[in-house]
């Protein structure tokens, strides 16, 4: 008889009110072996580190900027420290996890090509997603409005937003070739988290899940 998997991460200690999970976060957790080493980074919460350390029982860490993300992970019991991506990931060592997992946090980096780099060197798979500023209703915003587009995800205005660095799935899967990192697994989403076929994702899908390895 196989043993359930050990729960490696930290007890938890507060009870979370429950709610939706985001469509990603779903993905996320299915791409991901059970019993493995996880870093979630930019990891707000740690809602997702927690689905991980009960869906799949990994050894779960995170790193989060903001003070309040990281006491609110604690207080759930888990190993979350203070820390930014574009400068503390340079601190971790290579091959350190099994996987990396940056959600929804890429475009709003400083240096989205040096967090990517180092997402693959410590992890030996990285697993990355992004809204697509390619999609058809933001093409329509900028083209009937002319102004800078608003969606559920991307629900700034243009001078609060802390999206920096907003690319299409296109733009990312250049930096990917760019940098010699393999796409093993692309998993994209429509409105409301409806799956799209491949045809023209481009243009159909709002957010997009990437496993990624280096070559």
């Amino acid at each position: 008889m196989t043993a359930a998997p050990r729960i490696l991460g930290p007890l938890r200690t507060v009870q979370r009110p429950s709610g939706p999970i985001r469509d990603d976060f779903r993905m996320i957790v299915d791409l991901i072996e059970p019993g493995t080493r996880v870093l979630d980074v930019g990891c707000e919460d740690g809602r997702l580190l927690e689905l991980l350390v009960e869906a799949k029982g990994v050894d779960g860490r995170g790193i989060e900027l903001s003070m309040a993300g990281v006491h609110t992970a604690v207080s759930h019991g888990l190993s979350v420290i203070q820390g930014d991506a574009d400068t503390d990931l340079n601190d971790y060592p290579s091959a350190a996890f099994d996987y990396v997992v940056l959600s929804q946090t890429i475009q709003a980096t400083r240096d989205p090509r040096g967090v990517l780099d180092n997402l693959v060197r410590i992890g030996r798979r990285a697993i990355v997603s992004l809204p697509n500023f390619g999609y058809w209703r933001i093409r329509m915003q900028l083209l009937l409005n002319g102004r800078m587009p608003r969606t559920w995800q991307l629900g700034h205005e243009w001078w609060e937003t802390p999206n920096i660095h907003l690319c299409t799935l296109t733009d990312f899967e250049d930096l990917c070739t760019r940098l010699g990192i393999v796409i093993e697994t692309r998993r994209i989403l429509g409105r409301g988290g409806a799956r799209r076929t491949p045809l023209m994702p481009n243009l159909l899908a709002e957010q997009a899940v990437y496993l990624l390895s280096r070559r």
